[in-house]
């Protein structure tokens, strides 16, 4: 459940609303294009603007694409450890095999605050867990020590670690031993992360060029390190372009650029920069990839 590329849903809108068969055809890209997991209604998910409703038919969707092939893992953390866990519990009931849960942001707990955060999750959830760490966007990084403690709660069994900090990585690795699972949670730095240990990535470029993600893990994973890192070096200007503004400003605009669903962000996130629109269609023809048209507006 936990290694290979594991890509990080988009969800597509149309008209601003949730667009289900969109969401479908995507699924069913990802299937066919040798994807390990889905995970549905995190970050790239935009899961802050869905509202119960829409999370409960993104998750839905997601299970009944998978059809048992792959696992889903469902976004499920907030802000409040009672949401946190209702919405574990719930994605339990539509199907998921196990929770994404990202750290607590805007209210900054403490260590401690985030060990009983996830402690009580794991207990009281009814899923497996796995720990997501982005401070960049949460404002507190869940620290190794933490991880360690957690990692010895049999409900808790992975980390996405997207701090950036392949030191914290690798301490985490040597702690917790081959029980637990490292994932990368930066495109950029799978390759060196997979380097010291981890066993896959949730990636953002899996939305548009999932079999190139999924093949450049399994290289590596198979001992084929030149071809893994020959992918790696043709993958990183793809990887920096998604990152031109806010995730997933560019990965939608790079979706509907492909003609697949996606639609514009929601507000607070606008559409792309036309400066940056240009660089990222660029970064896309250089890949191969050909656009049709314009971002939408």
């Amino acid at each position: 459940m936990f290694s290979g590329s594991i890509v990080a849903l988009v969800t597509p809108f149309k008209d601003g609303s949730l667009d289900e068969e969109g969401l479908g055809r995507n699924i069913r890209f990802q299937m066919e294009n040798g994807t390990s997991a889905l995970v549905p209604c995190g970050t790239t998910g935009e899961s802050p603007t869905l509202d119960i409703q829409e999370w409960v038919r993104v998750v839905s969707i997601a299970v009944e694409e998978a059809g048992g092939r792959v696992p889903v893992i469902a976004g499920t953390g907030t802000n409040s450890t009672k949401q946190s866990v209702e919405r574990t519990r719930m994605a339990g009931e539509l199907g998921a095999a196990a929770a994404l849960v990202v750290t607590p942001y805007y209210n900054k707990p403490t260590q401690e605050g985030l060990y009983r955060h996830y402690r009580q999750v794991a207990e009281d959830g009814g899923l497996p867990v796995v720990l997501y760490n982005v401070p960049g966007r949460t404002g507190v990084n869940l620290e190794p020590d933490t991880v360690y403690r957690l990692s010895r709660i049999g409900g808790v069994v992975a980390v996405k670690e997207a701090s950036g900090n392949l030191t914290q990585a690798s301490e985490i690795v040597r702690r917790c031993g081959d029980g637990f699972t490292l994932l990368s949670g930066d495109d950029a730095l799978t390759l060196p992360l997979l380097s010291v240990g981890a066993s896959g990535v949730i990636s953002v470029a899996a939305n548009i060029v999932p079999a190139d993600v999924a093949d450049m893990v399994s290289h590596f994973t198979s001992g084929r390190l030149d071809e893994a890192r020959k992918l790696h070096h043709r993958l990183a200007p793809i990887f920096k372009a998604l990152f031109l503004e806010t995730n997933p400003i560019p990965v939608k605009a790079a979706m509907s650029a492909l003609g697949m669903p996606a639609g514009k962000p929601r507000l607070p996130l606008t559409e792309l920069a036309q400066s940056n629109e240009d660089s990222l269609k660029a970064a896309l023809v250089d890949y191969g990839l050909e656009p049709e048209g314009s971002c939408p507006e």
